[in-house]
């Protein structure tokens, strides 16, 4: 018997990072059944560089799924292994190719976002890293026209990171000689730990005060909406359950009071051991935006 369809509601578009376990379509199934809006894909296994095709009959499912369960907009996120500002002209040869696949299979899904970590400096001077991201970026995505856009998203400080402040994301956005970067995704928990202190509406302000001097009023396209298990300004990514970590809840409550950030969709990157971990991530959030309603 085929459960009732969760209501999903007419506001803020909510969703998660769901499995793609059994074929791509079945993530749109699993985040139908959790009453998302939107959501976020892996379109291959994130930790391997082999490459699967997808189906045309299983791309086809994607495409007539998505459609009819009004989920909008779909992102997917890039492998782990993508490092386009590596010293090691193997690696950054496999990143460039890499991050092409990417975007094919965006492509191919109907997909409008691809979210990428652009990579580590390895010892390098980040400015020169930055620039060398941003010709790797130009590099795979060519003179095509995808429909499919780039999002750039902010990484925490850890060592080697040259993302981490919304002026080194806008950096490497003004080098691309492509036109293919749709905007930047920022994550919460990396902001946090990267020195934006999201619990005070002062954080808040700057964080988007920035994001609009160097991307514009449309540039923020996706939030990531994670807490964060390690302290302030400690430069670890660590993500932690809605409320559960040091951003809290008022943290939350100021980020989700800001239109700007509910204007854009919200996909969780929580951790997840059972189903019962994202309905209760889903049922904090909409607590807290049913609070400041």
């Amino acid at each position: 018997m085929k459960k009732p369809r969760v209501k999903k509601g007419p506001d803020v578009r909510i969703g998660f990072h769901t499995s793609i376990a059994g074929g791509v379509s079945k993530a749109l199934e699993r985040a139908d059944e959790l009453g998302c809006r939107t959501m976020q894909i892996f379109t291959h296994s994130p930790r391997q560089w082999a490459r699967t095709a997808i189906s045309e009959e299983e791309i086809k499912r994607f495409r007539d799924l998505r459609s009819e369960l009004d989920i909008t907009p779909v992102f997917s996120h890039t492998s782990y292994l993508i490092n386009l500002a590596s010293r090691s002209d193997d690696l950054l040869s496999r990143s460039i190719d890499f991050l092409s696949y990417e975007m094919d299979n965006a492509e191919k899904l109907g997909i409008e976002y691809v979210v990428l970590h652009t990579g580590s400096a390895s010892g390098d001077d980040e400015k020169k890293a930055r620039k060398r991201a941003a010709r790797a970026i130009s590099k795979a995505l060519g003179k095509r026209k995808y429909r499919a856009r780039l999002l750039l998203e902010n990484t925490a400080g850890q060592k080697g990171d040259i993302t981490s402040s919304v002026a080194a994301l806008a950096e490497i956005a003004e080098q691309c000689t492509s036109d293919g970067i749709g905007g930047i995704c920022i994550d919460t928990c990396h902001a946090f730990a990267a020195g934006y202190d999201l619990r005070k509406k002062g954080g808040v302000e700057q964080l988007l005060e920035e994001v609009n001097a160097h991307f514009g009023d449309e540039g923020l396209r996706l939030v990531h909406l994670n807490d964060c298990k390690r302290p302030y300004g400690s430069g670890v990514d660590r993500h932690e359950h809605i409320g559960k970590g040091t951003i809290g809840s008022r943290g939350f409550r100021n980020l989700l009071s800001d239109q700007r950030i509910r204007k854009v969709p919200l996909v969780m990157e929580t951790p997840k051991a059972t189903d019962e971990d994202d309905r209760m991530n889903l049922k904090k959030v909409k607590g807290i935006l049913a609070s400041i309603r």
